[in-house]
């Protein structure tokens, strides 16, 4: 029995596979949020959670909003900064009494769409998640690719392509630089873009990105705009990709995802900024959807 967790922003997730990637469990709750201790205690419950509803102690592959430092063992880049400069792994380890595997979620996410999902059966698979963050990861042969750094596919903190003069010097990140392409794609990002362009009032409650696609539908131009420029700015992140990587598909995962113009949009822009007479990398919805990242964490642990 494998179990993998999926460790976001806003929820953690688990799920056990059985054989042949059959689920034998699930279960979602929210992250407790900033507090590192909680986020351990609530990972080790679902862990126990999984090991009755299944009759057996699973294998543990956890997804992260980061990765660990090769360096130090200690967590790093995690836009859920409570985990930043933890010792993540050997924490959970003592908790769960077995070993655990940690690997960056984009990673886990491309890892389960390249073998199963959106990707199966492409040699290059370029995995993207725009959710509460915005991150990518790369998976050539089925292998996932993670470099000397621990960092390949970590698109979301390079600078905004091609940017144009109202989006310079661009919203400051969590990271610390001003411009970062996860500030303008993630989805708390892009309800701030939104309250902006419409001038809200500091009381007013952001409105998400599913209903501002719901109010762009129905008519409202401003609504309509915040999901021009977000597709725009998302032609331009990812034409970058593919001007350095070539690669066959391109899976969205998370949230932001879920917003159904993306796939015709993109593809429809991405051709102005990608150096080639013609593209045929295919831009491709999860299969998986938002389980994705959690049934790549469970596959941490391939047979062997």
């Amino acid at each position: 029995m494998r179990i993998g967790i999926d460790l976001g922003g806003t929820k953690i997730e688990a799920v056990a596979l059985a054989a042949g990637g059959r689920e034998a469990f699930r279960r979602r709750v929210p992250t407790p949020q900033g507090d590192y201790a909680a986020t351990l205690q609530t990972i080790a419950e679902l862990v126990r959670a999984a090991d009755d509803a299944t009759g057996t102690l699973g294998t543990v592959g956890v997804g992260v909003p980061g990765i660990p430092s090769r360096a130090t063992g200690r967590m790093k880049n995690a836009n859920s900064t409570c985990l930043n400069g933890h010792t993540l792994g050997p924490d959970l380890e003592a908790l769960v009494g077995r070993p655990v595997r940690i690997a960056n979620d984009a990673n886990c996410f491309a890892l389960s769409e390249a073998s199963d999902g959106a990707g199966a059966g492409a040699d290059v698979v370029f995995g993207v998640i725009m959710g509460t963050g915005t991150g990518g990861g790369v998976v050539v042969g089925g292998r996932v690719l993670t470099g000397p750094n621990g960092i390949a596919g970590e698109w979301g903190h390079n600078p905004l392509p091609w940017p144009e003069a109202s989006e310079l010097p661009g919203p400051r990140c969590y990271c610390g630089k001003h411009g970062c392409i996860e500030s303008f794609l993630a989805g708390p990002w892009m309800s701030f873009d939104h309250a902006q362009s419409v001038g809200a009032a500091p009381g007013d409650g952001p409105l998400d990105p599913a209903e501002i696609a719901r109010r762009a539908a129905t008519g409202d131009v401003a609504c309509r705009a915040t999901l021009d420029r977000h597709a725009n700015r998302a032609a331009r992140a990812l034409a970058s990709i593919v001007n350095v990587l070539d690669p066959d598909v391109i899976v969205l995962g998370g949230g932001v995802s879920n917003l159904a113009h993306l796939y015709d949009e993109i593809p429809r822009l991405w051709g102005r900024w990608i150096f080639s007479d013609r593209v045929d990398t295919q831009l491709r919805r999860a299969v998986h959807g938002d389980s994705s990242g959690v049934r790549g964490a469970a596959w941490l642990w391939p047979d062997e």
